[in-house]
């Protein structure tokens, strides 16, 4: 009797993608329906986890539980540096401000002297962002009175006046100001130009075990990211309603972001050395990276992205 032979199906292996609730490249991907030929390719199942942060990313990405993230260009240097991962492209520029409400007396930085300022906590890109905002005012810390909240909740804290001012990331920027609550007291751009004349905002960076075992899926959603960033840039209508649907904000918040340069876009979003040296050097400033630490760094992913959408 002879017995059939049933070929053997290799089971569909999930990516776990760390995503948050803002202007990232890679929500733009899955709405243009990027990343389902990338699935069907390589027999893989992309599942999108919610961080608020990027210190809860991190803590996930260390346990292995996601293979790729996408997060604040802090939280991805930290990543990079210190956690089984490499950071393998940049996709948003700029993203960081420091407000305070319309209606303030507070004409510059050096004015904020024994205000209180909210922001994200000691980790985050923001603090060492203020701390050089301060620096470059002849301030330190003490010379404020720092409150720590989570980043979504600054506008808030400034309607409600509970705070002189914030540091936060967008979309969080762009909500309190098209509102018309808050104005932009300083631009990340302005305190630590470093790429194009901008601060970078945003980072991809993957487990080193997923980086290994399926470079070519990891290839695929750089490229991905790359598209997304080339469609931004092509249609910025178009890219805001798919925001608006993906991760829930008003239309005119991410408009306002787009427009005023709040979250900028750049086809180059390739981790370059020189880049990176000031970036690392600029953490380190703000102890927030040890002497010891620097990235690990993988620039071809991006490199190879960039040929395909030229």
């Amino acid at each position: 009797m002879l017995l059939a032979i049933v070929p053997l199906v290799k089971a569909q292996e999930t990516v776990n993608y760390g995503v948050q609730p803002a202007m990232q490249p890679i929500y733009i991907a899955r709405a243009l329906g990027l990343l389902e030929p990338i699935e069907k390719k390589h027999n893989v199942k992309i599942v999108f986890r919610s961080f608020k942060y990027g210190a809860p990313q991190n803590q996930a990405m260390a346990a292995g539980e996601l293979q790729i993230s996408s997060a604040g260009m802090g939280p991805a240097v930290i990543a990079a540096a210190r956690l089984p991962a490499t950071l393998v492209a940049i996709t948003v520029l700029e993203q960081t401000a420091l407000i305070v409400p319309t209606d303030s007396p507070v004409k510059n930085v050096a004015e904020l002297k024994g205000k209180r300022i909210a922001f994200p906590g000691e980790g985050s890109q923001q603090y060492p962002l203020l701390l050089k905002a301060l620096a470059d005012a002849g301030m330190t810390e003490s010379d404020v009175v720092l409150f720590k909240t989570d980043g979504a909740q600054v506008p808030t804290l400034l309607l409600n006046k509970s705070v002189d001012a914030g540091i936060t990331w967008d979309p969080h920027v762009s909500n309190a100001l098209a509102v018309g609550h808050s104005r932009v007291l300083l631009k990340a751009e302005e305190i630590m130009p470093i790429m194009q004349g901008h601060y970078v905002g945003n980072g991809e960076y993957v487990h080193n075990d997923f980086l290994a075992k399926r470079p070519e899926v990891v290839q695929d959603l750089v490229t991905a990211n790359a598209r997304a960033i080339d469609f931004i840039i092509k249609d910025p209508k178009g890219a805001t309603q798919l925001w608006s649907k993906q991760i829930g904000f008003d239309e005119k918040v991410i408009t306002f972001s787009l427009a005023n340069g709040i979250s900028v876009f750049n086809r180059n979003m390739v981790p370059e050395k020189a880049t990176l040296d000031a970036y690392v050097k600029f953490m380190k400033e703000g102890k927030i990276l040890e002497e010891k630490d620097y990235p690990n760094v993988e620039p071809r992913f991006a490199q190879k992205a960039l040929e395909v959408i030229r």
